[in-house]
């Protein structure tokens, strides 16, 4: 089972990178939010965040989710009670990641209503899920 230190090393390099634009992405929409529409600030908010989101998120996640399914496969991990409670934490993780990207919408179209106090909750509840699937993984209650 050497190669599954890799696919591990892999899965972790990769969740590394989404959660970083994860935790990023909300804190961009926090300034954006504050920014008047059509601005020059407007716009290149809007790149950083399109870039972030196309180029670093999406790919860091969907790597996420292959590696993880593969280890899951593997170590049977899905018959363990801790691993549900992750799965329900990544359930919520992989919806705000689509609510991330309906938001980079709103703003490029210059349709957000949403104030920066909603993208810092978000941006909290994102590093509570993160707690919760680190507890999870590492504690391993419910064995």
């Amino acid at each position: 089972m050497d190669y599954y230190h890799w696919l591990e090393a892999f899965h972790v390099i990769s969740v590394i990178m989404w959660m970083a634009g994860m935790l990023y992405l909300p804190r961009l929409y926090v300034y954006h939010a504050a920014v008047k529409l059509g601005s020059e600030s407007y716009s290149l908010l809007q790149t950083m965040e399109q870039r972030l989101l196309k180029y670093i998120m999406n790919p860091a996640m969907l790597f996420s989710l292959g590696f993880g399914i593969t280890l899951m496969v593997i170590r049977e991990a899905y018959r363990e009670g801790w691993f549900h409670i992750k799965a329900l934490a990544l359930f919520f993780m992989f919806a705000i990641h689509g609510l991330l990207a309906k938001h980079r919408k709103n703003f490029a179209m210059g349709l957000n209503r949403k104030n920066h106090v909603y993208f810092r909750v978000l941006n909290e509840i994102v590093t509570v899920l993160i707690v919760i699937i680190i507890i999870a993984v590492i504690v391993k209650p419910f064995r």
